[in-house]
Parts: C-alpha cells; structure tokens; sequence
C-alpha cells in the first residue's frame, strides 16, 4: 500500500492518502512561529495496523526538521512513537523544570 502525507495548513493538519487518494488518516498542529504543537493523529479505521500512523509521525517530524522547527508533541500517539525515535530527540522541547 502506498500512502502520500501531504501537510493542508488551511485546516492545520497533515492528511495521509492512499493510493486511490482516500484519507487514510491525520495529524493536527498549531503552530506558533517556530514551535509545532501536534495535538491529534487518527488513523481511520480501515487503515489501522497498516503502518498509516507511523508513516505520519515520520513524514510530520521530517516536515519539522526540515522547516527548523521545534515540536511539542501533545499527541499520546506521537508521544509514544517519538520515544521509540530517538532520531529526532533534538526537535522535541523539554522541559527545564526542576522536579521536586
């Protein structure tokens, strides 16, 4: 199966497709300058355990990279997959609380 991510700013997602161009699934953002907040990913039903989603979470930190951005990944989803991805580490703002 071939999936495109295309990112659709006027609705603050990156959308994934098939082959036959049917949304497969999303990732959605906001973005305040230089920092992406990804707040959602989806991955519709007929899709699910097909790769869709880490085919997202790939594609929208190499968007990220590539852009010089900073992530902060609300997402559970992306959260987790992001710790499994130590690759891009460097683009994930942490926090510099002291914890107590």
């Amino acid at each position: 199966m071939s999936i495109t991510v295309t990112d659709a700013p006027e609705r603050e997602r990156f959308e994934a497709h098939d082959e036959d161009g049917t949304l497969a699934g999303v990732v959605t953002y906001q973005l305040t300058g230089a920092i992406v907040v990804y707040t959602h990913t989806k991955v519709e039903p007929a899709y699910e355990g097909r790769g869709v989603g880490d085919t997202l979470a790939r594609a929208v930190m190499d968007d990220a990279r590539a852009r010089g951005r900073t992530v902060v990944p609300i997402c559970p989803f992306l959260s987790d997959w992001l710790g499994k991805h130590k690759e891009y580490d460097e683009l994930v703002a942490r926090s510099t609380r002291k914890v107590k």
